[in-house]
C-alpha cells in the first residue's frame, strides 16, 4: 500500500493544533509571570471598576429574563395593595413583579442599582488618579482618551438603566430630557421624535432598552478590553516616589500572574460582597412608593442618580427665562448652555493630554508618574476642573439643601452661581501656589536635610541646628529637573504666527514653579551641610540659596 505524506502532514497538522493553543497559553502565563507591578492603592480603584462591571452583567442578565420593556398599558393585580386596580405599563408591572413575587427579585435589583452607583464613584477616581498624576502622556494618550469614553458610557447606561422602571420618578427626569432635547435649536424637534418615537412618551422604553441592556455595555466591554490590551503592552508606570534612581535598589514589586492577580480576585470578591450587603440591607428605588409614571403629572422634589447629577445641576443654575428669537427660531439659553457647557467639559477631558503635549513640545515617552506639586499648573487645571464639576453637582441638591437646613432656594442657588464663576480660577490659583511651597519644602530638605531639633554652639559664638542629610535615593526624588519652557517657533521669514505666540505663551507659564537642587556635600564633624559663603542665585531670582556650597536653582513664579 503506497504511503500518503499528503495525509501524514494533514493530521500532524490537526494534532498540534490543540498543542500550539496549549503552548501559546503556557507562554502568554509565562510573560504575565515576568512582570512586575506595583501595589498602590489607587490600583484598586480600576479592580473595583472591574468588579462592578460583573456584577452588572451577571444581575443584569438575570433581571432582563424578568423584565418586559414596554410602554402597553396594563391592570396591576399583583399583592401590592395601594396599587391594584391602576392603570400601569408592562414596564412598571414587571417591576413590581420583580420586586414582591420573585424570590430573590429585590435583591438582584438593589445589588445592580447599588453596583450602578459604585461604579461610576471607582471610574471618577481613576480620572482624577491618572490626570493629577500625569498618567495620561505618552504612550498612554489613547488609554486616557479611553478611559473618558468608557466613564461617559457608563453615564450612558446608568441613565437608560434610571428609566426602564417606568415609574414616576424615571418619567420626571424623562420629561425634563425630553425639554432639553425640544429646545435645541432647529433639530430638536426631529431629534425628540426620533428618541421617544412619537408624542411623549411614545415607545421611549423600547427605544432605550437596547441601550441599557447591549449598546453600551457592550461599547464599554469592547473599550476596557482595548484599555487592557494597551496596560499588557505599555506596561505599568512607575511610582514617582518608587522610580528607580542612582544608588537605589530597584523595587521589582510583585509578579502580575499569580500574585497580584490573586490580589486582584480577592478584592474583587471583597467588592461584590459590600454591593450584594447594600442591595439586602438599604432600600434603594422603591418604585411603589413612587408610583406609576404618569404624563400629566410630576414628582416633587425628583432627584437623578448622583452620577447624574452634574446635569441637573447645570440646568438649575442657568438663569430662568434666558432666551431670544433668531431667524423665527426661539433660542433657549437656559438649556441650550448647559448642554454645551458638559460637552465642552468631557471634550476638554478627552484632548486635555494632547494640548498639554503641543504647548510643552514633549514628545517623550513618560514612564515614570509625576508627582501633583512639581506640575503646578496642571495640578491647578485638575482642582478647578474637579471644583467646577462638584459645584455643578451639589447645584443638583440645591431644593433638598434648602428643606432639610431652612435657606432660601434662590440664595443657595445665587450662591452656587457666583461660586461657579470665581471658584475655579480662585481654585486654580491657590493650588497653583501651594504647589509652588510644597515644591520649595522639597528643595529645603534636599539640600539641606531633614531638622531633627539639635541645637549646637558654632566656633564663632552662633548657634546652629543640626540637619539630618537626606540620603542619594531621597535626594534624587526631591530634586526636581527645571522644565525649560518651549518658545514659538518662528516661520522662515523669523515671524512667529498668532498661534506660536500663545504657545510660547502658556509653555512659560506652564513649567513655572520647577525648582532643582543641586548635589549636597555633608560635613563629617556635624553631620550637616557645610557651611560657606552663599552663592547668588544666577537665575530670574535674586534670592541668594541657603547653605555654603549649595545653590537653589528656581523661576520666580
Amino acid at each position: 500500500m503506497q504511503a500518503d505524506p499528503g495525509g501524514r502532514r494533514a493530521r500532524k497538522r490537526a494534532g498540534s493544533g490543540p498543542r500550539a493553543v496549549a503552548a501559546a497559553v503556557r507562554a502568554f502565563a509565562t510573560d504575565l509571570g515576568r512582570r512586575r507591578v506595583h501595589l498602590r492603592w489607587s490600583n484598586l480603584f480600576g479592580v473595583v471598576t472591574f468588579a462592578c462591571l460583573l456584577y452588572l452583567a451577571v444581575t443584569g442578565v438575570l433581571l432582563a429574563t424578568w423584565y418586559t420593556p414596554s410602554n402597553e398599558l396594563v391592570t396591576y393585580d399583583g399583592p401590592y395593595g395601594p396599587l391594584q386596580g391602576a392603570t400601569v405599563t408592562e414596564a412598571f408591572a414587571s417591576t413590581m413583579r420583580i420586586s414582591f413575587e420573585q424570590t430573590g427579585g429585590l435583591l438582584l435589583r438593589q445589588t445592580h442599582h447599588w453596583a450602578a452607583l459604585v461604579m461610576p464613584a471607582s471610574m471618577i477616581m481613576q480620572l482624577l488618579i491618572t490626570f493629577f498624576s500625569g498618567g495620561f502622556r505618552r504612550p498612554r494618550r489613547l488609554s486616557w482618551v479611553l478611559l473618558v469614553v468608557a466613564f461617559v458610557l457608563v453615564l450612558a447606561a446608568g441613565w437608560s438603566g434610571y428609566a426602564l422602571p417606568d415609574d414616576m420618578l424615571s418619567g420626571t427626569g424623562l420629561r425634563i430630557v425630553e425639554g432639553v432635547v425640544l429646545s435645541i435649536p432647529f433639530i430638536g424637534t426631529w431629534v425628540a421624535s426620533w428618541m421617544f418615537g412619537g408624542p411623549f412618551p411614545g415607545q421611549i422604553i423600547e427605544n432605550l432598552y437596547p441601550v441599557h441592556a447591549w449598546i453600551a455595555p457592550g461599547l464599554l466591554v469592547l473599550v476596557m478590553v482595548v484599555r487592557a490590551a494597551l496596560a499588557v503592552r505599555h506596561g505599568q508606570a512607575e511610582p514617582a516616589l518608587r522610580a528607580p534612581t542612582p544608588g537605589a535598589p530597584a523595587s521589582l514589586g510583585l509578579r502580575l500572574w499569580p500574585d497580584a492577580a490573586l490580589r486582584a480576585a480577592g478584592m474583587v470578591g471583597l467588592t461584590g460582597a459590600v454591593v450584594v450587603l447594600l442591595g439586602a440591607t438599604s432600600t434603594i428605588s422603591p418604585v411603589w412608593t413612587y408610583g406609576p409614571a404618569s404624563v400629566g403629572e410630576v414628582g416633587a422634589g425628583s432627584q437623578p442618580d448622583w452620577y447624574m447629577g452634574f446635569l441637573d445641576g447645570a440646568l438649575r443654575l442657568v438663569p430662568a427665562g434666558w432666551e431670544t428669537e433668531w431667524l423665527g427660531w426661539t433660542v433657549t439659553f437656559a438649556t441650550l448652555v448647559p448642554l454645551l457647557v458638559v460637552a465642552g467639559y468631557f471634550g476638554l477631558l478627552i484632548v486635555y493630554p494632547y494640548v498639554e503635549a503641543w504647548v510643552t513640545q514633549d514628545r517623550d515617552l513618560h514612564h515614570v508618574l509625576d508627582r501633583p506639586r512639581n506640575v503646578p499648573v496642571r495640578t491647578g487645571i485638575g482642582v478647578a476642573g474637579a471644583l467646577f464639576y462638584g459645584i455643578l453637582w451639589g447645584a443638583a441638591s440645591a431644593d433638598i439643601v434648602s428643606t432639610e437646613f431652612s435657606v432660601s432656594f434662590e440664595t443657595i442657588i445665587t450662591t452656587l452661581q457666583v461660586a461657579l464663576i470665581i471658584g475655579p480660577p480662585l481654585a486654580f490659583e491657590v493650588t497653583r501656589r501651594v504647589c509652588i511651597g510644597l515644591q520649595r519644602k522639597d528643595r529645603e530638605i534636599a539640600l539641606h536635610g531633614h531638622e531633627t531639633g539639635r541645637i549646637v554652639r558654632m566656633p564663632n559664638g552662633g548657634y546652629a541646628e543640626i540637619h539630618q542629610p537626606a540620603d542619594e535615593a531621597e535626594r534624587a526624588r526631591l530634586s526636581v529637573a527645571a522644565v525649560p519652557p518651549a518658545p514659538g517657533r518662528p516661520d522662515d521669514k523669523g515671524h512667529l504666527s498668532g498661534r506660536e505666540r500663545l504657545r510660547g505663551a502658556l509653555s512659560r507659564q506652564f513649567g513655572t514653579g520647577h525648582v532643582t537642587a543641586r548635589p549636597v556635600t555633608v560635613s563629617p564633624v556635624t553631620a550637616g551641610p557645610v557651611t560657606a559663603r552663599p552663592e547668588r542665585d544666577r537665575t530670574t531670582s535674586k534670592t541668594p540659596a541657603k547653605g555654603g556650597d549649595l545653590t537653589a536653582t528656581r523661576r520666580a513664579p
